[in-house]
């Protein structure tokens, strides 16, 4: 059996990240240790999350860098389920978390689009049983 068990994320600085990430969405580090030369192995998921994980990954040149916000193409680069949508919308709202457009109902359930610091598109999303 295989699983997919972390995505990596490119960021500009590990604790301005995790700052975010932590407070924001309320996301925990699995994982936070040196590797060389200023790098770090810094992992974060959603509290009480047993799939995949995000390794951030700190941008090393100019080509990481100009990738930062933008690893997706535009388009939407994350999926953070949840099990209950409004009480999670409306948490993140109060966080300042921003958000590019309002809740929709689709035919799989519900969900809306937001943009984390760097500008990645991720949708929060409570899929129907």
């Amino acid at each position: 059996m295989q699983s997919i068990g972390a995505i990596n994320l490119l960021v500009s600085d590990y604790d301005q990240a995790i700052e975010y990430f932590t407070t924001k969405l309320s996301f925990v580090v699995k994982e936070d240790k040196p590797i060389s030369n200023g790098l770090r192995w810094v992992v974060i998921s959603p509290q009480g999350s047993n799939g995949m994980s995000l390794k951030l990954s700190k941008a090393k040149n100019t080509k990481e860098a100009q990738s930062i916000g933008c690893q997706a193409g535009g388009r939407v680069l994350l999926f953070l389920n949840t099990d209950n949508f409004y009480r999670d919308y409306k948490d993140y709202i109060s966080k300042g978390v921003h958000f590019i457009e309002q809740p929709r109902h689709e035919d799989y359930g519900i969900v809306v689009v937001f943009v984390d610091l760097y500008g990645n598109k991720w949708d929060l999303i409570e899929l129907k049983n």
